[in-house]
């Protein structure tokens, strides 16, 4: 499997029968949040505080996620602005009756770091 420079999912979990529409598809807007969060989990990492979505530039799926399926979302920093962080997030399911991987989904997403007030903050040169 490829899943950029991170060995460690962002975020990991399964995905059940409270997050598919009625025809029983996983809905694509419940991926879409675990993907936000991988991404946000990255950013904020980097930033060293709080960050907020501000674009999600690009989102392809490639193939559905089933219930039962475990969801593992990678996150790699692409590119670090100002006050902006832009992370790769790539998605992969382990399918749960196979164990078979696949790549499911993929977007680039762009937070931005700020301060108590919700204002833009510069982002801390790397450690």
């Amino acid at each position: 499997m490829t899943q950029g420079k991170f060995c460690e999912p962002a975020v990991r979990t399964i995905a059940m029968p409270a997050d598919t529409n009625p025809s029983g598809d996983i809905f694509g807007g419940w991926l879409l949040s675990q993907m936000d969060q991988a991404g946000a989990t990255v950013a904020l990492r980097r930033a060293r505080g709080r960050v907020v979505t501000i674009s999600v530039d690009r989102m392809n799926f490639h193939k559905p996620v089933f219930v039962g399926d475990l969801v593992s979302c990678y996150a790699d920093i692409v590119q670090v602005g100002r006050t902006s962080v832009t992370v790769d997030i790539q998605t992969f399911v382990t399918r749960h009756e196979t164990g078979e991987e696949l790549k499911v989904t993929e977007g680039i997403f762009t937070y931005v770091h700020v301060d108590e007030q919700g204002k833009p903050k510069s982002i801390p040169p790397e450690s």
